[in-house]
């Protein structure tokens, strides 16, 4: 109990932090606040300066504050020297004066929504100079408290104690040259080039003597000085008499000054522009948008008696049984144990030795009988254990409720990127896994065994853990019924079509062009990993809140997709090839780019769940099914035959085989949970994948007058008549074949007589009566 009282708090926490930060963002509040930053700058300023003149008179009076026949000489009056005397001869003395500037610039910035982290760094700064100052004034003044304050007197007083006067002026020198060095990045190389030396040079006004001219024209002059300077430096010198103009000149005593030009150092970025782009401000978060949402509470869930009753006598009478039908078999146990779920116990058995454990495996149906049970499972060996497992059903099953799952800390302190509290296992643990690893799940049981409700609590994971901006759900429900209630959600968690009125998608013609899209959807985010060289979403997102790719590029933050199948075997049914493909083709390539898939369906046949399917759906959770051949098809063995159903189900990810009770969530814990959410800020519009045109279903080649079938006149007087356009009636009426009924039916069409392909629907009619048909046909013929 103690743990669910602290996630509770915590689940609750998040959100008034965030209305906070929203009520600090706001334009109106900065404002205010910024304008009351200065202000009270201007304040402080005005009575500081004034306490300096008036601070003895004022003293006196402050213990008489409440009292209005007292009066003050400073500029602000009592409140004015109140304030002054706490901050400088109760605090730091003429150092204070700092405050009230690093206020008034922080109120600047507020103001004018500039940057505030520069801002943090001089308050930073400034106070750890504040405070040495305070200390030196309090070592060269000892006697005034006025001027270092009550901290800088004392802390002067108390560490004179025991480092002496020579010791603290140490120390305060230390950490003087320690703050220049590290504020002001100063060294004695930097202090150097401040103040460059000088080097003597000869002016053009000092004179020469002639013999110094000569001794300097000589050299020039000199044959051997030529062959010299040509050997060491391979510069050749031309064999010139030196001009009389140069030579006047140089006889004259003045020298040629050169003037160098000053190399300017090229300056240097310490950080790239996007890690400028963060620090300035900070990393891109995709739920500003909708920065006020909160997630739903727990008190939106159902509370169920779930304390598990242990009975001592059936624990007993199951474990006698066991022993007595081994042992007609001359199978002997060594060791036996029990661990009780909620709904089924386990019986650990450690046979003796030379038994073979396929004797034992062969004798589920005669300890099922012996027991009186239904749903006996036994695990020859239990995986990782060196004992062999019988799951015996409780006669009194109990309720996991989904908030106990969801309230769980496993579930709540989770890192997972798509977590999914499923339900417990046998040992009563939260099971919990991460769907982006999975990365697609395939889900199968019969009507009325716990599939629909395992759908909803992954549904429920989800919308409890992740932001509207983090995941979308594509929602595909053929009997139209079972996740109707999240249309509430539309523009918060759904993805859609452009163009379509229902997130939901209920018709097989549009979960076909939304399987498409998802298809192009997939490309174009794989092009976009391809462009910021990474290998998958989540690298991505976290390059993109970094601020290293430009959205100008095309680049933007990519949710997860859910695509959520109720029926599948329908669509199979269907649409066949057209569903199957794409599918199969987002199972083995959309893992990487955040796409992932949960397919149910209650009818786990071959011809359903392919060879395809199957290879790419590793993850498989099985509710009770009716034979032995249906379990093998969904979890490659027997098993989910011998579940007892109301959510008892076998989950694998391609390894061991766990049995769980599935979180129960109830219709009405969902409609509360989508009210919750539908009634807060959402975005304009659901999130819309990219548009598909499919190819028509129906001919248009059949609009030459005549190729049309001799029956087309015929069939069309049926159909405007009938005012039903489907094959089936022309087969009926006409005696036809479906193929040519098939035929007549997309001729029908072509002419503008009945509408487009509806799924099981029969086509609209377009002609009212037979007169308008009449006047069409005649009008084509003109």
């Amino acid at each position: 109990m103690a743990k669910k009282k602290k996630t509770i708090t915590k689940t609750e926490r998040k959100p008034r932090f965030q209305k906070i930060k929203s009520f600090f963002g706001n334009r109106q509040t900065q404002t205010i606040l910024g304008s009351f930053a200065v202000l009270f700058a201007v304040f402080l300023i005005i009575s500081f300066f004034s306490y300096f003149f008036n601070w003895q008179e004022d003293q006196s009076q402050l213990a008489n504050f409440s009292d209005k026949n007292t009066s003050v000489k400073n500029l602000l009056g009592k409140i004015g020297a109140t304030i002054s005397h706490f901050f400088i001869y109760d605090g730091f003395g003429i150092s204070s004066i700092y405050i009230p500037f690093l206020l008034f610039f922080s109120g600047i910035a507020i103001f004018l929504k500039g940057s505030l982290k520069s801002v943090r760094k001089y308050w930073g700064w400034g106070i750890l100079a504040m405070i040495w100052l305070s200390v030196a004034i309090g070592f060269v003044s000892s006697n005034n408290q006025l001027l270092p304050g009550i901290i800088g007197y004392e802390l002067n007083s108390y560490l004179q104690q025991f480092l002496g006067k020579t010791g603290l002026l140490l120390v305060l020198l230390f950490l003087l040259i320690s703050y220049l060095v590290i504020r002001f990045k100063l060294t004695p190389e930097k202090i150097k080039s401040i103040f460059p030396v000088k080097k003597a040079v000869k002016t053009s006004n000092e004179t020469t003597t002639s013999e110094e001219v000569k001794k300097s024209i000589e050299p020039i002059k000199s044959t051997e000085t030529k062959e010299i300077f040509t050997a060491d430096f391979d510069i050749p010198i031309e064999n010139k008499k030196p001009s009389s103009k140069n030579l006047e000149s140089t006889e004259r005593g003045e020298i040629v000054k050169i003037d160098v030009e000053k190399i300017v150092e090229e300056s240097h970025v310490e950080e790239n522009m996007s890690s400028k782009l963060v620090k300035d401000f900070g990393e891109f978060d995709p739920t500003l948008e909708l920065g006020n949402y909160t997630f739903p509470t727990l008190n939106l869930l159902k509370d169920y008696d779930e304390s598990i009753s242990i009975d001592q006598e059936e624990l007993e009478s199951h474990k006698n049984r066991i022993v007595e039908t081994l042992n007609n078999y001359n199978i002997g146990i060594a060791r036996i144990k029990a661990t009780v779920g909620p709904t089924v116990t386990l019986y650990e058995i450690v046979p003796d030795a030379g038994i073979r454990i396929s004797k034992i495996k062969n004798l589920e149906d005669d300890i099922a009988l012996s027991l009186s049970a239904m749903g006996i499972r036994i695990i020859a060996p239990i995986p990782g254990k060196g004992t062999i497992g019988i799951e015996v059903p409780n006669k009194k099953a109990t309720m996991v409720s989904m908030k106990s799952v969801i309230s769980s800390a496993k579930f709540q302190n989770s890192e997972m990127e798509l977590p999914v509290a499923m339900g417990k296992t046998i040992s009563n643990e939260t099971f919990v896994f991460d769907l982006a690893k999975m990365p697609h799940l395939l889900m199968a049981g019969a009507t009325g065994q716990g599939k629909s409700v395992g759908l909803n609590a992954v549904l429920t994971s989800l919308l409890y853990k992740k932001h509207p901006a983090e995941v979308k759900f594509v929602l595909v429900d053929p009997k139209k019924v079972e996740l109707t209630l999240f249309n509430h959600i539309e523009r918060h968690y759904l993805a859609k079509l452009p163009d379509t009125e229902d997130a939901i998608i209920t018709d097989t013609t549009k979960v076909i062009n939304t399987l498409n899209s998802l298809c192009i959807e997939m490309d174009a985010r794989y092009d976009l990993l391809k462009t910021a060289m990474v290998r998958n979403i989540k690298e991505y997102n976290t390059k993109f809140k970094a601020r290293k790719l430009n959205p100008e590029n095309g680049h933007k933050f990519l949710p997860y997709i859910v695509l959520v199948i109720d029926e599948f075997a329908d669509l199979i049914m269907t649409a066949g090839k057209e569903v199957e493909t794409p599918i199969a083709r987002l199972a083995q390539l959309a893992r990487a780019i955040g796409i992932h898939l949960i397919v149910a369906t209650q009818r786990p046949s071959v011809n359903v769940i392919t060879g395809i399917i199957k290879a790419n759906f590793p993850a498989r959770a099985a509710f009770r099914v009716t034979s032995k051949i249906d379990s093998r098809t969904i979890l490659d063995g027997a098993g989910a035959d011998q579940l007892i159903g109301k959510g008892d189900m076998l989950f694998t990810n391609g390894n061991d085989v766990i049995r769980l009770q599935c979180a129960f969530v109830d219709t009405p814990e969902v409609e509360k949970i989508t009210d919750y959410i539908g009634s807060q800020r959402a975005y304009p519009s659901a999130y819309l994948l990219p548009e598909y045109t499919g190819e028509e279903v129906g001919t248009s080649l059949d609009i030459d007058i005549s190729e049309r079938d001799v029956l087309f006149r015929d069939a069309a007087l049926v159909i405007v008549h009938a005012q039903q356009g489907s094959a089936s009636l022309l087969q009926r009426k006409l005696k036809l074949g479906y193929n040519r009924a098939g035929r007549l039916i997309d001729q029908l069409e072509a002419a503008g007589i009945v509408g487009q392909f509806e799924g099981s629907k029969a086509r609209q009619v377009l002609v009212p009566d037979e007169l308008a048909l009449n006047q069409l046909l005649d009008g084509e013929k003109e």
